[in-house]
């Protein structure tokens, strides 16, 4: 098809929420390891990976020639019959998750994970209530789409009780106008008393990413999940991490995001790059709280053989290839280089992040902090023209998202940063304060 019929089908076949990138959508045709081809056969870097979904990049393969395998053996069963595939996964990642984490539960999505989680946890406490961040995304659902504290992604009015939402540790943004490390973590010590004015005093669980994604990349101080935690565990409830974004090692070092908080998660939820993007949902949880969730409970496809053997492909080459080591590494290696943009351009509000999940919060100016959603806008344009591509986020609009491929090397993070500086510096000198 020509680019024309492309976008008059799309416009005609989906629905509206489905939207595109950049002025002129840009319509991909193969990918590659680290690179993205559209229909003309321009290449471009990708640095966004599917929103923080191909973990080790496109077409691996390795992945792809087990996943061949597989589906030639043995394509679908249902969780009816027990298969190779599924208890090998669920072993893996008793193995490889941190603390007492040891039964699994396998659905399609990150959305169906959050929903699973959620049951566990007001299953073991006998407890509805909630409790999440703002700015958080936790999907698409009615209850992950009420769990949402943000409000462009709430498409419905508020229609499932229960549901409070805390003050994240959004320190460029602090809701107490405080400052780090002199605050007292005042974020994190207010969830005691949301607790004891919003809630009957025994919520089920707390609900929080370790960065957050959807929201910007917001990236806590180190001991402030210890702190929040304790005060969620003082009052009966159970700690739900999700790393859906943060995990496999995008990190850097660690396997999962949590891990360099020093806390232990109850239940842990995964989706995303766990299988280099075939669709997965993952939900695992320590032993008396999994065999809370008892009686008639099924997802179809979960554990399907197929995207079983693509998790543990994927797991397989992030061990061998030693990638989250590569990913604290090259995440230190872009971070310089972007923590040198902070100070060259005005517009660059804040860099935060770890590894390679890394935010550039873009402002009008440093002294108001006022967010720059449009900046953002020609700045994709620019990097775009320029083969590169990026993603974005913040309640706001405001902050590029960068996580490439944990396969990245200093030769494609030197590409990127000439093409972002090139961008930032054309943006800067026509921009309107």
């Amino acid at each position: 098809m020509e680019k024309k019929e492309i976008y008059e089908k799309h416009k005609k076949y989906l629905v509206p929420c489905v939207a595109n990138y950049y002025k002129e959508p840009l319509i991909l045709d193969q990918g590659r390891g680290k690179y993205l081809y559209d229909i003309d056969g321009k290449e471009y870097l990708d640095f966004f990976g599917g929103i923080v979904t191909v973990s080790v990049g496109h077409c691996d393969d390795e992945i792809n020639s087990k996943i061949y395998e597989q589906m030639k053996k043995l394509q679908h069963t249902s969780t009816l019959y027990p298969n190779v595939p599924i208890v090998s996964l669920a072993e893996k990642l008793a193995e490889i998750t941190p603390g007492r984490l040891q039964k699994s539960f396998f659905t399609n999505s990150g959305t169906e994970a959050i929903e699973t989680a959620i049951l566990l946890a007001q299953l073991y406490t006998k407890s509805h209530e909630v409790i999440a961040l703002r700015h958080c995304y936790s999907g698409s659902s009615l209850l992950a789409m009420n769990i949402t504290a943000h409000g462009n992604w709430r498409l419905v009015e508020s229609l499932v009780p229960g549901i409070k939402h805390a003050h994240n540790a959004y320190c460029f943004r602090c809701a107490f106008g405080r400052e780090y490390p002199h605050c007292d973590l005042e974020c994190a010590r207010d969830v005691k008393e949301l607790i004891e004015t919003t809630t009957s005093g025994h919520p089920s669980a707390f609900i929080a990413e370790p960065i957050q994604g959807v929201g910007g990349f917001i990236t806590p101080p180190k001991d402030y999940f210890k702190e929040v935690v304790s005060i969620i565990k003082s009052y009966g409830g159970l700690f739900i991490c999700d790393e859906v974004q943060t995990g496999w090692g995008r990190t850097g070092e660690k396997m999962f995001g949590i891990e360099h908080w020093g806390v232990e998660p109850d239940i842990m939820v995964m989706a995303k790059g766990a299988a280099n993007g075939a669709p997965v949902g993952i939900t695992i949880a320590t032993p008396e709280v999994a065999d809370a969730l008892k009686g008639l409970h099924i997802s179809t496809f979960g554990g399907n053989p197929v995207t079983a053997t693509a998790v543990l492909a994927t797991i397989d080459v992030i061990e061998k290839k030693n990638l989250a080591q590569n990913a604290k590494k090259m995440g230190d290696y872009l971070r310089s280089g972007l923590d040198e943009m902070k100070e060259k351009f005005p517009i660059i509000g804040e860099i935060r992040g770890m590894g390679l999940i890394q935010g550039i919060e873009v402002v009008k100016e440093k002294e108001t902090k006022e967010p720059a959603a449009n900046f953002v806008v020609d700045i994709f344009e620019k990097t775009k023209e320029q083969g590169l591509l990026i993603g974005k986020g913040g309640l706001y609009g405001n902050v590029i998202r960068l996580t490439p491929p944990l396969t990245v090397e200093r030769a494609d993070i030197d590409h990127a940063m000439g093409i972002l500086n090139d961008s930032f510096e054309k943006v800067s000198a026509s921009r309107v304060v």
